[in-house]
């Protein structure tokens, strides 16, 4: 099964995301909208009459009556409690009561004359008649514990309770409904224009969806094609940054990670054509040896002779081996987790007693200048390899002086180590290159070296948090140098 593209998909899954939203829209507008709606205006009208309730009492309570009902298109009567009427408002109140005409004066005069002993706030009433329920209203109302009672049914919303009316004797009964099914006629006006928003949402949204889709597709392409040629030489960009930060985060993460790449590759080919060389040399010589002693007569002394070339040379193989090993694994590492507080005094004291005891033999000596209590944190295994490869590359290029010097202080929260041989120097145009990998002693006259034993140091300190440098005039020799941070 083919997989779609990244456009392809978000174009559906806006298109899906739309869908969904109109389709809850026109669920929520269709189906839920008229118990929705007679939530809403339960609520409102409860609200309202207890508005009523809490105003009853007041002079102006016809007032706030004929304003609630007008606001919330209620129907309010105030009866006494037998039903007899006190006062009657509805949203056309305003219209009842200042266009009367005289036909409905004359129609309403025996029913105000029958309800005189009311007072003149009841000269309105006659034109609403009380509801047919009333009485069971009523009956409701006098049954409650809590002089409130309300209900509905398909088309009403009633709500009552009883309150002290200015100008009547004893409790008075408010009564306030409702019509529940006024949003009925406007639910197929409601999906017509649904219909139509919808239809012209669709487009837009799907138009919409095809731009930012192909707007976003076009980076992530890019950065596909950048992520395909990873590490070739001569890559070329092509991407255009400022679109997201995170797509210019993984643009500079690709660049990153291309460049370790070619480094690597440039590592691996570096490493076949030093390697190779270097192997080459020591297993010839081993061969050649071994057939030496192989077709060799009764001459044991000239048998001794080849066999320790033999055994110097497969030494010198292993410890080429174990270099590039030991290279390899401090590639692969960051900062140790695992570090300890080390006596680096100690430590550096150690390796020199090493070779003194060899070096003197040879006529070489070895001048200390160690400072005691110099703590660091780190690997004692890592810094005692470092120190051991900079003192045997003073040794190896000493000269005739045969004479090197070991120095260790602690200089602004440092611990400085520097080993010092007073042979030819180094160019100056050396200095840099010599902590590169299989930059070998060939190149400076040296012997028996792989290459990778300033490298090695310059790993080893850098995984300590520290730096290394060297400084040197020729024909007076070189000062190798470690800084590392002290407890």
């Amino acid at each position: 099964m083919k997989v779609k593209s990244f456009k392809t998909k978000l174009l559906l899954y806006f298109g899906l995301f739309t869908a969904i939203i109109f389709s809850v829209l026109w669920v929520l507008q269709t189906v839920f909208l008229q118990g929705f709606y007679n939530q809403m205006l339960i609520y409102n009208t409860k609200s309202a009459a207890e508005k009523i309730v809490k105003n009853s009492g007041k002079d102006n309570i016809s007032e706030v009556v004929d304003e609630i009902a007008r606001g919330n298109t209620l129907l309010v009567f105030i009866t006494d409690e037998k039903g007899n009427v006190l006062y009657i408002s509805d949203e056309y109140k305003n219209a009842h009561k200042h266009g009367e005409n005289e036909a409905q004066k004359e129609d309403f005069g025996e029913a105000q004359g029958q309800r005189e002993d009311l007072g003149k706030k009841q000269k309105h009433l006659g034109y609403r008649s009380l509801p047919e329920n009333f009485n069971t209203f009523l009956e409701s109302l006098k049954s409650s514990e809590s002089g409130v009672t309300e209900y509905s049914t398909d088309s009403l919303y009633v709500y009552g309770a009883y309150i002290d009316y200015n100008g009547a004797e004893g409790k008075s009964v408010l009564y306030v409904s409702t019509t529940l099914d006024a949003v009925g006629s406007t639910v197929t006006i409601i999906r017509i224009q649904l219909a139509i928003v919808t239809a012209f949402s669709l487009v837009i949204g799907f138009v919409l969806a095809w731009f930012i889709a192909k707007k976003f597709a076009k980076p992530v392409s890019q950065l596909s094609d950048k992520a395909k040629a990873l590490g070739d030489e001569g890559q070329t960009s092509g991407f255009k940054k400022g679109f997201c930060s995170e797509l210019d985060e993984l643009n500079f993460t690709l660049d990153e990670t291309s460049e370790k790449l070619r480094r690597s590759k440039s590592f691996q080919n570096e490493l076949l054509a030093n390697v190779s060389h270097d192997l080459r040399t020591p297993l010839t010589m081993i061969k050649g040896y071994a057939e030496s002693v192989s077709d060799m007569g009764d001459d044991e002394e000239q048998r001794k002779a080849d066999a320790a070339i033999i055994i110097r040379e497969a030494d010198r193989l292993t410890a080429l081996v174990n270099e590039i090993l030991e290279y390899s694994e401090l590639q692969s590492e960051g900062r140790s987790d695992d570090f300890v507080a080390v006596d680096f005094g100690r430590l550096v004291n150690k390796v020199a007693d090493s070779f003194e005891s060899l070096y003197k033999r040879e006529g070489g000596t070895i001048e200390r200048e160690i400072n005691e209590n110099i703590v660091i944190n780190g690997n004692s295994g890592r810094l005692e390899r470092a120190v051991y490869n900079l003192i045997d590359n003073a040794v190896r290029h000493t000269g005739d002086s045969k004479k090197i010097a070991v120095k260790l202080s602690k200089e602004g929260g440092k611990a400085v180590l520097r080993v010092i041989d007073y042979g030819k120097g180094i160019p100056a145009e050396e200095l840099d290159a010599i902590w590169d990998r299989y930059y070998t002693s060939r190149k400076r006259g040296g012997k028996g070296a792989s290459g990778l034993g300033l490298a090695i140091v310059k790993q080893i300190t850098a995984l300590h948090g520290g730096r290394c440098y060297a400084r040197s005039k020729q024909g007076e020799g070189s000062v190798f140098v470690i800084e590392l941070e002290t407890d």
